[in-house]
């Protein structure tokens, strides 16, 4: 289905259509900056870079869906929040109406959640950060909606389980995704009241460890450690660089939200250790 024609991937070469063809085309050009080469991306387990971006918005939309129906309905703020999800990526009418019909279908009782994702991993196996995009989204959307109560929190872990992500992944981006609830309300975008030393000396231990978990990072590192944790994390998530790679003005917001996470997170952590 066509979601805008954007084409991306142009060192690729690869026409890619859409909001998703445009995160698929920042991971191939990610990985071909890590060394691979253009076939190898092609060839790894069959992948198909067209169909994965036919996949990934229907199963996007039927998989929160049905994460929303697990406790028996669905509420206002699920609605809502599955709303937002889509105001994000800039969706015009139409794509927004068919969106809550990919929502909707996910609401059914016969909705096939293990064959939807099992065929969308097969076309994303080779590029994790799709995957981890995927359960980023739908956790999002389930803690802006009612939380990760009991029967959602299992749905979800066997979406992250049918992606082929761990429980450590999942651990990972549930406490990200909190630290940036926790973060809200400040300035400069709801970053600024936790930035510099402001407060390091009284910080609870559970944020300095959520702290930790943004940046791919252990408190057993050294300084000099940290320090590449912060930058690699940077230069991963950075606005501009995901722009020259393709990423559309819609999904800006969203790396620029991490940027200032990353930033927050390394200021806690270097007050917290006295760097300089």
């Amino acid at each position: 289905m066509n979601w805008g024609g954007k084409i991306i991937g142009g060192v690729l070469g690869l026409a890619a259509l859409g909001p998703w063809g445009a995160v698929i085309g920042v991971v191939i050009g990610h990985q071909i900056d890590a060394g691979l080469t253009f076939s190898t991306l092609l060839g790894s387990g069959g992948a198909d870079p067209k169909l994965a971006n036919e996949l990934f918005f229907p199963t996007t939309f039927r998989v929160m869906g049905h994460i929303a129906k697990a406790d028996g309905r669905v509420s206002e703020r699920e609605i809502a929040s599955a709303r937002a999800v889509m105001h994000a990526l800039h969706l015009n009418p139409a794509q927004m109406l068919s969106a809550m019909e990919y929502f909707n279908e996910g609401k059914q009782p016969g909705f096939d959640l293990d064959g939807a994702l099992r065929r969308l991993h097969g076309a994303i196996a080779p590029y994790p950060e799709l995957a981890n995009f995927m359960l980023e989204i739908q956790l999002q959307a389930a803690l802006a909606g009612d939380g990760l109560s009991e029967l959602p929190r299992a749905r979800l872990r066997r979406v992250s389980q049918l992606l082929g992500l761990g429980p450590a992944e999942f651990a990972r981006l549930e406490s990200i995704l909190r630290w940036r609830q926790g973060t809200a309300g400040g300035s400069a975008g709801g970053y600024g009241s936790y930035g510099g030393t402001s407060g390091a000396a009284g910080v609870s231990a559970e944020r300095l460890a959520q702290a930790y978990t943004v940046l791919v990072a252990e408190p057993t590192m050294s300084d000099e450690q940290i320090v590449k944790s912060y930058r690699r994390q940077m230069s991963r998530h950075h606005p501009d660089k995901l722009q020259a790679n393709g990423l559309p003005d819609s999904m800006l917001e969203r790396a620029k939200e991490r940027t200032q996470q990353i930033q927050v997170a390394y200021e806690l952590i270097r007050a917290h250790r006295g760097m300089r």
